[in-house]
């Protein structure tokens, strides 16, 4: 009797915390839109199709890798897509194009820079400055695409080095290298958060940042680093996605802020700080990257990709709002 009340008023059972994950359901809309999708269109299940969607979502999971440790600290970077735009500006500047000015891997290195740089600088405003993150990359994200605009003169840069081509169409194991990519990135920021002080100081510093310091953790440097890794996130996205097309347009990375933050929130990550996962926000990005393709076999209109993004925004910040006030309950 005494073990029922404890099961029932105490502790959870192991399946009924895992059940309250988000991204185990976002995992489990994501098999079940498969499924229904190869159901009624079998020729959606092909190897051909896994391998476009693998290819697509590479840079966005790398943005959002990172735009989850942003979040986790209560801030917020909707930068990233200017400033991959930014980048391949750059890039397409120094290394495309007949007579290119440098060669592939110093421009490619230059590129990365700007990004980390320009997080840097995000870093400083927000935390030496103390402006509000949400203000300070929402002027970057304005100003960045006004530079690269410039930069480009309104013209597309032509000219992509074989290299680069072999970089955005190659394969290896019969994956894209793009995704390799990919997740070694996703790796080695999951191996930081699950197992070294500085995943638990960025949580720390979400979770409770007026008692951080007590534990003697640095709010500043932490939240320099993961602005700067949100930079960094953005040059490497940006050596993955420019070169899938022969030419570098002006308009590249438009809107993919909105993506990142999307599948961030959606994949469980609390927008107030503290709480959220790298797995979650990566399911998220899978299931995301999956909406234009469905929309395509269903006959649905494009348009409709924005809408559905916009509606997961909002079921997301509502089921972190109703768990929140269930556990609230339960503590009285």
């Amino acid at each position: 009797m005494t073990s029922l009340a404890v099961t029932t008023y105490g502790h959870r059972s192991p399946a009924a915390r895992w059940l309250t994950r988000r991204e185990v359901w976002v995992g489990l809309l994501f098999v079940l839109s498969v499924v229904a999708v190869g159901i009624a269109r079998p020729s959606f299940l092909a190897y051909s199709n896994a391998y476009d969607l693998l290819t697509d979502i590479a840079p966005v999971v790398i943005l959002a890798a990172a735009q989850t440790l942003v979040i986790v600290t209560g801030e917020i970077d909707i930068s990233v897509g200017s400033l991959l735009g930014l980048s391949a500006a750059v890039m397409g500047l120094l290394c495309y194009g007949g007579h290119p000015v440098m060669p592939v891997l110093p421009a490619v290195c230059i590129a990365i820079g700007v990004g980390l740089a320009v997080g840097v600088l995000n870093g400083l405003l927000v935390t030496i400055g103390r402006v509000p993150s949400i203000i300070v990359t929402l002027g970057m994200l304005t100003m960045l695409r006004g530079i690269t605009l410039l930069m480009m003169n309104g013209t597309n840069i032509e000219g992509r080095p074989h290299s680069l081509e072999v970089l955005a169409t190659g394969s290896a194991l019969g994956l894209p290298i793009t995704i390799w990519i990919a997740a070694l990135f996703t790796l080695l920021c999951c191996g930081g958060v699950y197992f070294t002080p500085l995943g638990r100081r960025i949580y720390a510093v979400g979770s409770n940042p007026k008692a951080a310091p007590l534990a003697g953790i640095s709010i500043t440097r932490i939240k320099l680093f993961v602005f700067a890794l949100s930079g960094f996130a953005a040059g490497v996205a940006a050596v993955l996605q420019v070169p899938r097309n022969s030419l570098v347009q002006s308009n590249v990375g438009i809107g993919m802020e909105l993506l990142v933050v999307t599948c961030v929130v959606v994949g469980g990550t609390s927008i107030s700080g503290g709480k959220g996962t790298i797995v979650g926000s990566l399911v998220a990005v899978l299931l995301l990257g999956l909406v234009p393709m469905v929309l395509t076999y269903i006959g649905a209109p494009a348009e409709w990709r924005m809408a559905i993004q916009g509606a997961f925004i909002l079921l997301a910040v509502l089921a972190d709002h109703v768990v929140r006030g269930h556990k609230t309950g339960e503590a009285e």
